[in-house]
C-alpha cells in the first residue's frame, strides 16, 4: 500500500481515490515543490475536514472527551438499529450506534447520515475489525465517539483482542449504565401491551436471569421483546449496554433493555443455584424462595376486582424442617391447589412476605412468582 492510499483510507470514502489523487497532484503543483507527496496528501485530507491523519493510534482506555479527535482500532461487538429524525431545516437525518472494543475496554460509536447507512445496509457486522477516526465527547452513558461526514470507519486486517468489562448481578446498583452481564435464563414472562403518551401502542416483557451471585429481572421494551422468541429456559444470556433502574412497585433493581442495548444467547458457562430460605427465617417485607412439602390445602375461590375483572386465589401451607407457612396463590397459580396433594414436594420462588391473619408471616405468590412441583 503506497502512502497516498494509506492516507486516503482514513477518509472513509468521502471522495473516490482517483479524485483524491488528482487533488494531491494539484496540491503538489500549487505548493511549487515545497512539499512532498505524503505532505500534500495530508493537506488535502485536512481540506476535506479530516484533520487527524497523522495522529497516533491510541487505546480505548485512554480516550476521554478532552482529547477531541481520536484514531484507534477496535472490533465491533454490537450493532444497533438506525433511526431517522427531522432536522430544524426540514431535512431528515439518520443516526445509528455500535459498540466496539479492544483489549483495554469498550466504547460506543455514534454514526450520522451516510455513515449510519453503513449499519442500515449491514456493511458493518459484529466481529469486524475497524480503523476508526472520530470525535470523542461526553455521551448519555459516558464517553462516546461521533463519526460524522468526515469521520473514518474502515475495515482492517489487524486481529484485535477484545476485553469487555462485565458485572456480576450482585454488583448491579440503581442508576448504573453500560451494564454488560451474563446469566442463566430462569423465567420468561408474557408480553404486555400499553398505551404510550403519544397515543401509540408499546410492548413490554420481562425475563429473569441468574449467576453465581444472585438473580435479577430484566425489562425489555417494544421490539426488544421479540428477542425472547428464540430463547429457552436455562439458556445462557448475554446483555450488553443495559442500564439499571429501581422498580417503584417491587422496590428492586432491574436491568432495562432499550434501543441501544443487546440481548442475545451465548455459549458462556454460567453457574446459578437458587437460594432457598428456611421458613423460620422469613420476615415480612422481603422476597423469598422456599422449598418444602405441602402440609395444607385450601379452596379455590373467585372474586371481583375494583376494575370489574375477575381474579382467583387459593391458599396452601408448606412445611420444612424449621417451620410451616401459609402461601396465598393468586391468578393462575391458584389453580395449582387442585393439582397438589399433602406431602407434595414443592419450590416456591420469589414470593413476597407480609403479615397476615393474626400477624402471622405469610407468603404471597403473584405473577412474579415461579412454582415448581417436584
Amino acid at each position: 500500500m503506497d502512502e497516498i492510499t494509506e492516507i486516503y483510507n482514513k477518509l472513509g470514502g468521502i471522495i473516490s481515490e482517483d479524485d483524491f489523487r488528482k487533488k494531491v497532484e494539484e496540491k503538489v503543483e500549487q505548493m511549487s515543490g515545497l512539499c512532498d507527496t505524503r505532505t500534500a496528501a495530508m493537506l488535502v485530507a485536512h481540506d476535506l475536514g479530516v484533520t487527524d491523519t497523522a495522529k497516533e493510534i491510541i487505546k480505548i482506555k485512554d480516550i476521554t472527551p478532552e482529547i477531541g479527535n481520536v484514531n484507534f482500532v477496535a472490533k465491533v461487538v454490537s450493532v444497533f438499529g438506525v433511526r431517522e429524525f427531522n432536522r430544524n431545516d426540514g431535512t431528515i437525518g439518520r443516526v445509528g450506534n455500535l459498540m466496539v472494543a479492544d483489549e483495554t475496554g469498550s466504547i460506543r460509536l455514534t454514526l450520522w447520515d451516510d455513515r449510519a447507512d453503513l449499519l442500515k445496509d449491514k456493511k458493518i457486522e459484529v466481529g469486524d475489525c475497524m480503523e476508526i477516526s472520530g470525535y470523542a465527547k461526553d455521551g448519555y452513558s459516558g464517553t462516546e465517539i461521533n463519526i460524522g461526514r468526515y469521520g473514518v470507519i474502515n475495515r482492517t486486517d489487524q486481529e484485535i483482542e477484545v476485553r469487555l468489562d462485565s458485572q456480576k448481578i450482585s454488583d448491579i446498583r440503581d442508576g448504573m449504565g453500560d451494564i454488560n452481564v451474563s446469566g442463566k435464563l430462569l423465567d420468561i414472562s408474557d408480553v404486555r401491551t400499553f398505551q404510550k403518551k403519544d397515543g401509540g401502542q408499546g410492548r413490554v416483557g420481562n425475563i429473569l436471569i441468574g449467576d453465581e451471585t444472585g438473580k435479577i429481572r430484566v425489562t425489555l421494551w417494544d421490539e426488544k421483546v421479540d428477542s425472547t422468541k428464540e430463547l429457552n429456559l436455562n439458556d445462557t444470556i448475554e446483555i450488553i449496554n443495559g442500564y439499571a433502574r429501581m422498580n417503584n412497585f417491587s422496590q428492586q433493581v432491574e436491568i432495562q433493555i432499550g434501543n441501544n442495548s443487546v440481548l442475545r444467547k451465548t455459549n458462556a458457562e454460567v453457574e446459578y443455584r437458587e437460594n432457598f430460605t428456611p421458613i423460620a427465617d422469613i420476615i415480612p417485607g422481603e422476597s423469598y424462595s422456599i422449598e418444602g412439602e405441602v402440609s395444607g390445602l385450601g379452596e379455590l375461590r373467585e372474586f371481583d376486582r375494583d376494575d370489574g375483572t375477575t381474579n382467583m386465589v387459593s391458599n396452601i401451607y408448606v412445611s420444612d424442617d424449621t417451620g410451616r407457612i401459609r402461601i396465598a396463590l393468586w391468578g393462575d397459580h391458584a389453580l395449582l391447589v387442585d393439582e397438589l396433594d399433602i406431602d407434595t414436594h414443592i419450590q416456591v420462588i420469589d414470593a413476597y412476605s407480609k403479615s397476615g391473619f393474626n400477624d402471622e408471616t405469610e407468603l404471597s405468590a403473584g405473577n412474579r412468582t415461579r412454582i415448581n412441583i417436584l
